[in-house]
């Protein structure tokens, strides 16, 4: 079985880069990680990997970009990949939309643009939402890709 997949959305190339090489730093080796920079796109992608079969654990999704919000973005992806994790990032005048977006999307949680260090404003975060993600999806004893029981500790 094929490693799930953690896709990041932001239209802003230089986050893009830095939650992308975040995201692979701590959770490259079990899950495959892949950024896109605009909602479209990453709407065409997550269709094309339900057409091939392959799961996705985690959507970290910028609120703000051109053509698509992050919001709308997560309710079109909650239709496609239900079971996914969804984080919103956002900058602090955003906080009323990530909050309206925990009912409307089932957003799991929502994240305050810098989450610098990743350790302690990232990974805690994500490390619990791909755990409990993980013990739904892959309980233990079920896990062929490479998962430990003990992730992330």
């Amino acid at each position: 079985m094929n490693k799930p997949f953690i896709i990041s959305v932001d239209d802003d190339p230089n986050v893009l880069k830095v939650i992308e090489l975040d995201l692979r730093k701590r959770y490259g080796e079990l899950f495959r990680v892949f950024s896109l920079n605009s909602g479209n796109a990453a709407m065409e992608h997550i269709k094309s990997l339900q057409e091939r079969s392959e799961q996705i654990a985690l959507f970290v999704i910028d609120q703000r970009m051109p053509q698509m919000s992050g919001v709308e973005f997560l309710a079109k992806a909650r239709m496609v990949y239900p079971a996914a994790k969804r984080v919103l990032l956002t900058a602090y005048a955003d906080t009323e939309a990530a909050m309206s977006a925990i009912n409307q999307v089932g957003l799991d949680y929502y994240l305050l643009k810098p989450w610098s260090p990743p350790e302690e404003k990232l990974y805690p975060v994500l490390d619990d939402l791909l755990r409990d993600w993980l013990g739904v999806m892959y309980p233990p004893g079920e896990r062929n890709f490479g998962a430990p029981t003990d992730l992330f500790t």
